[in-house]
């Protein structure tokens, strides 16, 4: 399921950068790709993990990126089986089901290690419970995390709802878990450290409220498909809603009742997964163990009620041969899979993004600036820098608001200013989808010509005067 091929827009100035940053040994710390923002303050909060992208792709290629991002994923899900208590074939399908649910975010992306590393501190929280010494490795696990990507702020945050959720354990009288004072004091503490961690990095003190600035970007949520609402009309939200639902009528059936730091846990995440698509991972960290032992619960008192016993059951020979044929199976089903997407990768490529456009643009070298679309920001970055910059990328929050109220007002063509990013910057060439109602007007105008067209990208130039 892991294994799939890279059509992440951001992959490709991910590429780039990580290239950069090997090649000049110095990360960024002003924007070296854009002629829209040329110059400015740009944090690159991921930088480590473009190095590691960067090095992955230089050693392996296509396949080697597919499969280290792929194990990590599976590595994720696998910390989270861990946690389900019970017979593993429930933790088994229920586990599978929050695989579904986040699927639609998985990729070549930053964003993987971070669902690794939150996968990874919700296994040393819940174990700290019998061994509180466990915590002290969150504030190593910490300072690669946010040179790997900000999503380390919501490790902190994750630290700080175990922490206000056994506070809330000890007072609404539960006693069957193994809270202490000194583990709660431990907590505390971890928090601090964590904390007093973050400013290491190229960034400093910044990546402090970086994390929140991008929380609160309105552009990012309206224009950014996964940063929006998860639209339950399409079926790869099926998956979600069916654990949401789960959540909310399992305690009706289950004997197994939730202490207060698992309500808090499943009601912030919850929240966070129907706010934002990109969130919905971090909800099935959370609520996959939770099902899992509502479930076990909910099963064992069926079987009390119909007086039935557990079977006690061996390993026979014949289970060891079939769990034997299972799993060569499943070895040769992965090694398919991984050469069948590995092998697609240029397909697809070619597929999603203006492949022919750019080999037309190497060859022809129409004139800059470039007005080019969001999406394919990235890719021009790694397929036409430096020879060319690029009006706009998937780093929105380098742009600002502003300026991407700006890009829709003039994709759209919508009001009397559509037209001022010709005026501000000169432009000379458009590179946009066919359909894009501003390829129609400009198509449509004297002083625009069409220099290349296929069924993915149009090139206009604006004629000479």
């Amino acid at each position: 399921m892991a294994a799939r091929n890279v059509t992440d827009p951001d992959a490709w100035w991910h590429l780039r950068t990580g290239q950069l940053i090997v090649q000049t040994h110095a990360v960024f710390h002003t924007d070296p790709y854009s002629f829209t923002r040329f110059g400015q303050p740009w944090v690159d909060h991921e930088w480590l993990s473009q190095v590691l992208i960067f090095c992955l792709y230089r050693l392996a290629g296509w396949g080697g990126l597919i499969v280290a991002f792929g194990a990590m994923i599976a590595a994720a899900f696998l910390i989270v089986f861990l946690r389900c208590p019970g017979r593993p074939y429930v933790a088994g399908v229920i586990t599978l089901l929050g695989a579904f649910a986040s699927a639609p975010s998985w990729g070549v992306r930053p964003q993987m290690l971070t669902l690794l590393l939150a996968s990874v501190l919700l296994l040393i929280l819940e174990r700290s419970y019998e061994r509180p010494k466990l915590l002290w490795w969150t504030p190593a696990l910490m300072l690669l995390w946010v040179n790997l990507h900000a999503g380390y702020a919501l490790g902190i945050a994750l630290m700080t709802l175990f922490l206000v959720g056994d506070a809330l354990d000890v007072a609404f009288g539960f006693k069957g878990g193994p809270t202490t004072a000194g583990r709660f004091r431990a907590l505390a503490l971890a928090i601090v450290a964590c904390l007093a961690v973050v400013p290491l990095n190229p960034y400093g003190m910044a990546m402090y409220t970086y994390p929140l600035e991008t929380l609160r970007s309105r552009a990012m949520q309206s224009y950014i498909g996964e940063w929006s609402s998860p639209d339950f009309h399409q079926s790869s939200y099926f998956p979600t809603l069916a654990m949401i639902l789960a959540t909310v009528a399992l305690p009706a059936f289950s004997p197994r009742r939730l202490r207060p730091r698992e309500i808090l846990l499943l009601s912030v995440t919850t929240y966070a997964g129907l706010r934002s698509v990109r969130h919905i991972p971090i909800y099935a960290l959370i609520a996959i163990p939770i099902l899992s032992m509502m479930v076990l619960a909910w099963w064992q008192e069926i079987r009390i009620v119909r007086g039935l016993k557990a079977k006690q059951t061996s390993m026979t020979p014949l289970k060891t041969l079939i769990n034997a044929a299972l799993l060569a199976g499943f070895l040769v089903f992965l090694v398919v899979r991984v050469r069948y997407v590995t092998h697609r990768q240029a397909e697809t490529e070619a597929k999603e993004l203006p492949e022919a456009a750019v080999s037309f643009i190497t060859t022809h070298r129409p004139p800059a600036p470039i007005l080019n679309h969001y999406n394919w920001g990235g890719y021009f970055i790694w397929k036409l820098y430096p020879e060319y910059r690029v009006y706009i990328d998937g780093r929105a929050d380098l742009y600002g608001d502003t300026f991407m109220d700006e890009f829709a007002t003039t994709y759209y063509l919508r009001g009397d200013s559509w037209q001022n990013p010709f005026k501000t910057w000169g432009i000379r060439t458009v590179v946009l989808p066919p359909d894009a109602p501003l390829i129609t007007a400009l198509r449509a105008s004297p002083d625009w010509e069409t220099m290349y067209a296929d069924s993915q990208a149009v090139v206009l130039r604006r004629k000479p005067r």
